[in-house]
């Protein structure tokens, strides 16, 4: 992600489905301070993850933002009819400067922050270059309708940002090598769902 003076002020990621209601919310987050950055993407769930989400999307639009009160005033008002994610950060493990975000993956994991196995887990991960930037994050479901099963590790998840010129493919096989490395130091991270991103719209 290339680096800004902004960067460190981004509090979590938004993600709605695109559909014929996100272009104008689209336009809106392009002209807001609160949005920082704002992707196209695809999105690979899980077999675990997906009975919890029955309402996904393939294609959904990814924005960073500083404020989660205000995207969230903004999601309820343009009426979104199906399922969206609210990923805000709750502990940063490290970041470096970027300059092209790919691909980013969620995990779940049953460790939380003050957990002396968060230590490994971020030296584990900052070995791996293409990684710019993991966090410590929950989960919340902005939706007319709350899914019928609670996800029960909405509080215990890791994003993982990756930097790459390769294809999505590359970068989550990348990514798969990186939870293995994490595994093997005892701490199991679970695919949650990975967003590929094919443009970038601010």
């Amino acid at each position: 992600m290339a680096a800004t003076g902004r960067r460190s002020d981004v509090q979590g990621y938004v993600c709605t489905p695109h559909d014929k209601q996100s272009s104008s919310l689209v336009e809106n987050w392009k002209k807001s301070d609160n949005v920082v950055d704002i992707y196209f993407v695809t999105a690979t769930f899980s077999d675990e993850s997906i009975p919890y989400f029955p309402n996904k999307a393939n294609h959904y639009i990814l924005a960073s933002f500083i404020n989660m009160e205000s995207i969230l005033d903004d999601i309820k008002k343009y009426n979104m009819d199906r399922l969206s994610f609210m990923f805000s950060f709750s502990s940063p493990l490290f970041e470096r400067s970027g300059n092209k975000l790919n691909y980013v993956s969620l995990y779940f994991t049953k460790y939380t922050s003050g957990d002396p196995a968060i230590s490994d887990l971020a030296n584990t991960i900052a070995r791996r270059e293409k990684v710019k930037k993991a966090s410590l994050a929950q989960m919340q479901l902005v939706a007319a309708e709350q899914p019928k099963f609670t996800f029960p590790y909405s509080r215990n998840l890791v994003i993982l940002e990756v930097e790459g010129e390769a294809t999505h493919q590359t970068d989550q096989k990348y990514c798969e090598r990186t939870r293995r490395d994490v595994a093997r130091k005892g701490i199991a991270l679970n695919n949650l769902v990975s967003f590929s991103i094919l443009e970038k719209l601010k």
